[in-house]
């Protein structure tokens, strides 16, 4: 698995405790991709090349037929890119970019993509901030910490976002140009015929979904990278935004949210008896704001489907209730997390309340 993170990376040390708990010593803005995996009870880190040498470049070139100039200075994310999207169109899979909330450590975001990898059949590519509520500290001092990393880590996600958007243009239109000329190879007198054809082929093997995930305290660094003029995030990257237990203020969400552009769909998951998201809304004091992710009232962006899932069966005041023994007991809402995070519309699978502008499982 691949992680992409903006913490310190302590190159005197092994497994996770490469991770650091603080921004990159170069700034928040800094960001760097690890390649993780466990061998054994062990994990093992590697820190992806920055510069990728010419002979790479070439036979990235080649092998997916983008179309770069290999004379220019390419990083490690260029063939990171190559190789998950490779991996998605071979398996058939979505790519979903993670950002995870407060006070997690690398290893509980490890498992927690992991089991969403397992549950959703997704590729999971985690994007990891300095969320680990500021040791020593505990409390509002610690959840105020992770919030003021939060706010520093907003250029590392819009940086990301923007990287994305990148890759994935760059591998598709390569990827569209192989189709359409196999449709005009088959067809070369009628373009009418290798229109169609094309369109076919298109739909039959271009089924990768790109979906963004943002949990918590997650939502609260997506919606700073909205408040820039050059933002990256405006631009139409995902197929599906999915907005889970956000824990960023409900008034004026529209504000930020409404800024959101998605092929398919923005959804915003609410559970109105989420114990973390009412317990964040106390800490720091009178000035904390109904969370987005726990309040019903006020759900008014134009671009965003809401979905309560406070009544379904086993979700009780849990916070992330997308995996564990809420989806063990609740298959139908296992099923509204995979299609959601598969790129696809899930209205389909609850009941719209019109006087809340809100779907609503039971």
């Amino acid at each position: 698995m691949y992680l992409i993170t903006n913490r310190e990376i302590n190159k005197d040390k092994k497994g996770l405790d490469i991770f650091g708990k603080r921004p990159n010593a170069k700034g928040a803005h800094e960001i760097i991709i690890v390649d993780v995996k466990k061998e054994g009870k062990t994990w093992v880190t590697k820190q992806v090349t920055d510069n990728l040498k010419p002979d790479t470049v070439k036979a990235l070139k080649n092998k997916h037929n983008i179309d770069i100039n290999v004379k220019e200075t390419w990083h490690g994310s260029l063939k990171v890119a190559c190789e998950i999207f490779e991996l998605a169109v071979t398996s058939k899979k979505s790519i979903l970019f993670f950002v995870h909330g407060y006070n997690n450590d690398v290893e509980d975001i490890i498992k927690t993509a992991q089991a969403i990898e397992q549950l959703y059949d997704v590729i999971v590519v985690p994007f990891t901030w300095p969320a680990n509520g500021g040791n020593p500290i505990t409390g509002t001092a610690s959840y105020l910490s992770d919030k003021a990393d939060a706010r520093q880590s907003t250029n590392a996600l819009n940086r990301i976002i923007g990287k994305i958007h990148f890759y994935h243009r760059l591998l598709t239109e390569a990827r569209l140009k192989k189709i359409k000329d196999r449709a005009y190879k088959k067809h070369p007198d009628n373009n009418a015929e290798a229109n169609a054809y094309f369109t076919m082929l298109q739909e039959k093997e271009c089924k990768t979904k790109l979906c963004l995930l943002c949990h918590s305290m997650g939502n609260y660094v997506l919606k700073h990278t909205l408040m820039t003029s050059d933002s990256l995030t405006r631009n139409l990257v995902f197929d599906n935004i999915c907005l889970v237990a956000a824990d960023a203020n409900n008034k004026k969400h529209e504000k930020w949210v409404g800024k959101l552009d998605v092929r398919n769909r923005c959804y915003v998951v609410i559970n109105e008896k989420d114990s973390a998201l009412m317990a964040s809304r106390i800490k720091p004091g009178d000035e904390q704001l109904a969370r987005l992710g726990h309040y019903t009232k006020k759900l008014n962006s134009p671009n965003a489907y809401y979905i309560d899932v406070t009544e379904a069966n086993g979700v009780g005041s849990e916070h992330t209730y997308f995996k564990g023994d809420t989806i063990k007991s609740n298959a139908e809402l296992g099923e509204l997390f995979k299609q959601m995070f598969n790129g696809k519309a899930v209205e389909h699978l609850v009941s719209y309340r019109a006087d809340k502008n809100t779907y609503v499982m039971l």
